[in-house]
């Protein structure tokens, strides 16, 4: 029982901490709502777990065969975040339904999981620390676990959004807002091209 705990504190450590999915989870929860900000939160956790279980059941070793496939998917993260900022800071605030904007969809949160050099570190720094050897039972235990914690973190991060809602009723306060969350993932991303 004392490694499920592990298993879980360890996920719940790097799935609740600040992050380019849990700041879009934030903003999302803030102009869209929680309800509407669930796809973004299912997306971002299965894309998260499949990205585990691939990485336990072998990924890693390819990754080490071919460090310049770690440095391509690092800059292509980066290059998504840094959009996913221009977007943020380009919005106009409008919380009106009648807005073309949406919510993030499923596959948005999935896709920029793997794009996520968080996700790919917390992916190998799990499976090192839990399932060296790869033993497939102890992998998918894991990745049970990390299902459950994931979701409902990235889950408080749409509902602290969408408590933040009720002060950000009118469009120059939420633009203010989305600028804010849109410098944090540009910072984000320009901390991981850092040595």
């Amino acid at each position: 029982m004392s490694l499920i705990i592990s298993m879980a504190a360890f996920a719940l450590v790097a799935s609740i901490t600040p992050g380019p999915v849990n700041i879009v989870a934030l903003s999302s929860g803030a102009q869209f709502g929680f309800r509407a900000s669930q796809r973004h939160v299912a997306g971002a956790t299965l894309g998260f777990v499949l990205l585990l279980v691939l990485m336990g059941l072998g990924l890693h070793e390819v990754l080490i065969a071919w460090p310049a496939l770690t440095r391509a998917v690092q800059l292509a993260g980066v290059a998504f975040l840094l959009f996913m900022a221009w977007k943020l800071a380009a919005d106009n605030g409008e919380l009106d339904a009648k807005s073309s904007t949406r919510a993030p969809s499923m596959m948005y949160g999935a896709v920029m999981q793997w794009l996520n050099p968080k996700a790919w570190l917390a992916c190998v720094a799990g499976m090192g620390a839990f399932v060296a050897d790869g033993e497939a039972r102890l992998v998918w235990q894991f990745a049970a676990v990390y299902l459950v914690i994931c979701y409902v973190s990235v889950g408080c991060w749409a509902y602290a959004g969408t408590f933040l809602r009720g002060y950000l009723n009118n469009p120059a306060g939420m633009r203010w807002f989305n600028r804010i969350m849109a410098l944090l993932l540009a910072m984000s991303a320009i901390y991981l091209l850092l040595p």
